[in-house]
């Protein structure tokens, strides 16, 4: 574990959480799930928005460490959300699209960030937490990181990671490991351009403070300026990509395949595919 235990912030020990604190010239978000991995919950999703927003408006902030508590970075969508969804029939749709759209929400307010973002990853980042991972600016990873895309598996799409991941890796490269349902390790990871630096896990949280300070060397203005412009070359057609895909995600929640793919996930059995 990196960070140690987590302050107290008025959750119980097993809510989800973002911890988050200024280490200037650093802002450090911590997801805080551990009795699920890190799992992105409804409210984690709403918790890391609010984060990156408040860091947003925290001038001694150069640049937002991103992390995990615990063995994981995050383990991808909380399935137990999503299927007591399932189970409610009047807006069990409706459930499901809000979702995505926090969920595009969060991925957007990360592109679209002023300030570079920093991911940390110290163990899985499965599903929506590889998003987050693709959505960083600046990648490190411990040796015992895993990046993997199981939706296929439990009867559901990548959606939102999928122009995320075609952004970052390339088409080519995103399209093998999606239709394959692959889980890749940080050796790998490096390999294709998702991870630009491979740190051990002891030093992971030093080498991520020392990216912010060298960040902070550069005028702000200028930071500032260069990151609008890599969102102008290519974020305003990702964010349009992801406007399509938030839908197909949505949709792909309703049916039976997805609905035995969740099942069979939390009762640890293979699928019966319909």
């Amino acid at each position: 574990m990196i960070f140690g235990e987590a302050s107290g912030n008025g959750h119980s020990p097993d809510a989800a959480k973002v911890d988050v604190r200024v280490d200037a010239p650093s802002g450090t978000i911590v997801l805080n799930f551990k009795s699920k991995r890190n799992a992105m919950s409804r409210s984690l999703m709403d918790q890391l928005t609010q984060a990156f927003q408040d860091l947003h408006l925290e001038k001694r902030v150069r640049a937002v460490i991103l992390t995990g508590a615990g063995d994981a970075f995050c383990s991808g969508t909380d399935l137990q959300e999503l299927q007591e969804a399932a189970q409610n029939d009047d807006q069990g749709f409706a459930v499901w699209f809000d979702d995505v759209e926090r969920l595009k929400t969060l991925y957007e307010t990360m592109i679209q960030f002023p300030k570079p973002i920093i991911a940390a990853v110290n163990g899985m980042a499965a599903g929506t937490g590889l998003g987050l991972v693709a959505a960083a600016d600046i990648v490190i990873a411990a040796p015992t990181a895993q990046f993997s895309t199981p939706e296929p598996k439990r009867g559901l799409v990548s959606g939102l990671v999928t122009p995320l991941l075609a952004f970052r890796i390339g088409g080519g490269l995103a399209a093998n490991w999606l239709l394959r349902s692959q889980t890749i390790d940080a050796r790998r990871a490096f390999e294709i351009g998702l991870v630009h630096e491979l740190v051990e896990t002891d030093l992971l949280w030093a080498k991520a403070q020392a990216i912010a300070a060298e960040v902070a060397e550069s005028a702000a203005e200028s930071i500032l300026i260069t990151k609008r412009m890599l969102y102008e070359s290519v974020g305003e057609d990702l964010t349009k990509f992801m406007a399509s895909a938030a839908a197909s995600m949505a949709t792909a929640r309703t049916t039976e395949a997805a609905q035995e793919g969740i099942t069979a996930f939390l009762e640890k059995r293979s699928p019966k595919w319909p």
